[in-house]
């Protein structure tokens, strides 16, 4: 246990209003455990930043960034500044500099809470979603020709090496042997895209052969929609490309729920550079400013970063202390609920101190 150095990046929508919550939960542990200490600074860097200085964060923010234990991320998204210009302004020129590859997405249904899934339990729906995060359809390569001509060509190259397949794929395996199942389903679709989903499949087959006490199979990304739809309990460790995953990522947690439960971590696993955590459900401007989003994501997300950080015991009272509030009935809007942000967290900071250490 110890001090930690957190970068926290609220930027867009109800990034501010969750991380402010997930902030707040850290701050009850704080004064829960003496030994536990987190030393938070706060970057402004974002769409309203845009609007004043032309870009989403300064030249120099890697630099900043560089030397924190982890970056707590809000969301990245405006009605009024272009997608492309948020995203790869933001969230994917941190992901990338760093080699933030491994974007990992845990899903189950959380005590309490019910799948729009008919009978499927909670026990029923447990996975963790692997997604390469660092190439593939987000490498960024491609452009555009004759811009505002009939014979307008834009292209998108989807960028697949075999060192960056395989370090996701052995970081998958990896994965699914550390869970009681040590099941894995490699989702292409080298059926129709002959090239970069083929040398997922032959790379799989390679590393596989590490990895004897692990059962793995492989699954078309269309069937995997219908699988994860009719056969929840059939699947555990999941890993696929970058867009991929992205996708079935946000289904998983429709089914588990809502999309407002979600987490995820952006993984350096060699640690060279801080690894970010952020809640996957986007700017929802839908409700930005009205007390309502929910926070569970934050939470979630803020235990995987406790668990990076090396704080296993924090980590396992704040996620215990969500599930001790989502079986209790206070909920937001999304799950069914009337509570407010601050309802549950406040009900989240409450629980903590019954958690037993």
């Amino acid at each position: 246990m110890g001090s930690y150095r957190i970068a926290a990046i609220p930027a867009d929508g109800i990034g501010p209003e969750v991380i402010g919550a997930g902030l707040e939960a850290l701050a009850a542990l704080e004064r829960l455990d003496p030994s536990f200490h987190l030393s938070v600074t706060h970057f402004p860097w974002g769409s309203d930043y845009y609007r004043k200085h032309g870009v989403m964060m300064p030249a120099g923010g890697l630099d900043e960034l560089r030397g924190f234990d982890a970056i707590y991320f809000g969301a990245v998204g405006d009605r009024d500044v272009p997608d492309h210009v948020t995203l790869w302004g933001l969230r994917l020129a941190i992901c990338q500099p760093f080699d933030q590859y491994a974007n990992v997405r845990p899903t189950r249904i959380l005590p309490g809470l019910k799948s729009p899934l008919r009978d499927c339990e909670p026990g029923d729906l447990d996975w963790v979603i692997v997604r390469e995060n660092s190439e593939g359809e987000y490498a960024g390569m491609g452009g555009r020709a004759h811009q505002g001509h009939a014979i307008e060509v834009g292209t998108e190259v989807a960028v697949f090496t075999r060192a960056g397949v395989e370090r996701i794929l052995r970081f998958a395996f990896d994965l699914a042997r550390s869970r009681a199942r040590k099941q894995l389903t490699v989702v292409t679709k080298s059926n129709a895209q002959r090239h970069g989903m083929v040398l997922w499949d032959e790379v799989a087959v390679q590393v596989a052969r590490d990895y004897p006490d692990v059962a793995w199979e492989r699954e078309l990304v269309d069937a995997m929609t219908v699988r994860m739809v009719n056969r929840p309990k059939s699947l555990d460790t999941i890993v696929a490309t970058n867009l991929h995953a992205d996708i079935l990522s946000d289904l998983a947690a429709a089914l588990a729920g809502s999309i407002g439960i979600a987490p995820t971590a952006n993984y350096d696993p060699s640690r060279r550079f801080p690894s970010m955590f952020e809640p996957i459900h986007g700017s929802a401007f839908d409700i930005v400013g009205k007390g309502i989003a929910n926070p569970v994501g934050a939470f979630w997300t803020a235990v995987m970063m406790l668990e990076h950080l090396g704080e296993p015991a924090n980590a396992a009272r704040l996620m215990a202390a969500v599930e001790h509030v989502t079986a209790s009935g206070v909920r937001t809007p999304d799950l069914g609920g009337t509570a407010r942000t601050s309802d549950v967290t406040a009900a989240v900071c409450e629980a903590l101190a019954a958690v037993p250490v």
